[in-house]
């Protein structure tokens, strides 16, 4: 009989390792699949090829998503501003779908029996992996052993040395996710809610003095230049901008949140070019759309967020709630301006054809053109007609 085809989700680390070598061990041919969204250097890629033939597999492939992450879901996330409770980027947990759709579409390709991947039972990995294998791939076995047997990282060790495979797994005292949108940081001082990391936790730190100008230009709410210069390349343009942030270690914090499975958890980040990107193109926002605009972008941008986040991509209402962010980024154009020093940031301004406070009927404090002094008081005197009837009646409730 001729075996069966497994789909290993392969990041290198140690539950995935033990996945590949065991369900090779076990009789499958092995297909070990890194889904790259911009959190892998050449190096490291070129190390998994290695390891991954090394444990097994039958063969090895990496999915380059990155650039599809950005047209298919990071656009969005910064056209809605999205920060999970005003803190968290969504760095990694959204990379995670995009991920998983690489791994089903890849095993639905090569008509695979099952895929493997390596989260626990106690995160929210678990869920974004299997519930877009159920739907994009639907009759295809899921297997995770990790999560299924409660192995030890102890017991996944000796496993892979007892069988020829020796690496540097020791444990970490941190965890660490990259990607294109963010680092996030897992463990250590975290474990303790008093206690926040401190520099050596980090994996960039402060190389740069002083203060500089960031520049960061958007045309209908996407970067199409940093500091003058030009991008075409969406991706280029957010690794442009992390690298001058990350040389002032800014965007860093900590954030605690609601898990998918019900459980508080805390997790630290570093995230630059997320950060300052979101707060540019929000100062630009605040000049170029209207007040009902800002209003309802924000509430359906916070939305995108949160079903972003709790495994909901596949949802049929998030290409509605693209449609409307895409609508509203029309006159999100021009330039906004920065101040960028060690660990912090601050917005200047904003140079835009589009700004509304550029308007000829007024300028906000200094003198109206639109309106006359006595059309001002009759405003005023219609406007307060509801209070003035309220409190007429209710003499008693007056503040």
């Amino acid at each position: 009989m001729a075996k069966k085809k497994v789909v290993v989700a392969f990041s290198g680390g140690l539950d995935t390792s033990y996945t590949v070598m065991k369900l090779t061990n076990d009789g499958y041919d092995v297909y070990a699949a890194c889904a790259n969204t911009g959190g892998f250097s050449p190096e490291q890629l070129k190390k998994n090829e290695e390891n991954a033939y090394k444990l097994g597999a039958k063969q090895y492939v990496t999915l380059d998503v990155t650039h599809e992450y950005y047209e298919k879901s990071l656009k969005y996330m910064i056209f809605g501003n999205v920060l999970r409770n005003n803190c968290y980027p969504i760095s990694v947990s959204s990379e995670r779908i995009f991920q998983a759709i690489a791994i089903a579409r890849y095993a639905n390709e090569i008509g695979a029996d099952a895929i493997a991947h390596g989260s626990t039972g106690a995160g929210n990995d678990q869920i974004r992996f299997d519930m877009t294998f159920l739907v994009m791939a639907p009759g295809v076995e899921i297997i995770t052993l990790t999560r299924d047997k409660a192995l030890s990282r102890k017991e996944e060790v000796d496993y892979l040395n007892e069988h020829g495979f020796t690496a540097d797994f020791a444990k970490l005292k941190y965890s660490y996710n990259v990607g294109i949108w963010g680092t996030s940081i897992c463990g250590g001082e975290l474990l303790d809610p008093s206690q926040g990391l401190p520099e050596e936790a980090y994996l960039k730190h402060v190389t740069k003095s002083g203060e500089e100008e960031l520049r960061i230009t958007f045309e209908k709410g996407e970067i199409v230049a940093v500091n003058g210069e030009k991008y075409d390349d969406k991706v280029a343009a957010i690794q442009k901008i992390e690298e001058i942030g990350a040389a002032y270690a800014i965007g860093r914090d900590c954030n605690v949140g609601d898990t998918i499975i019900g459980i508080k958890g805390r997790v630290g980040f570093e995230a630059a070019a997320p950060k300052l990107i979101i707060e540019a193109h929000r100062l630009l926002e605040k000049s170029t759309l209207s007040k009902w605009q800002q209003y309802w972008k924000d509430q359906v941008g916070n939305w995108y967020g949160m079903f972003l986040h709790e495994s909901q991509y596949l949802e049929p209402v998030m290409p509605d709630i693209e449609a409307m962010l895409t609508s509203s980024q029309r006159n999100v154009n021009g330039t906004a301006i920065l101040k960028l020093r060690p660990y912090g940031f601050e917005t200047v301004g904003i140079d835009s054809a589009d700004d509304l406070t550029k308007s000829k009927l007024g300028e906000y404090g200094e003198m109206q053109h639109g309106w006359t002094a006595d059309e001002a008081k009759g405003f005023i005197k219609v406007l307060s007609t509801p209070l003035r009837v309220y409190y007429g009646i209710h003499k008693d409730e007056e503040r």
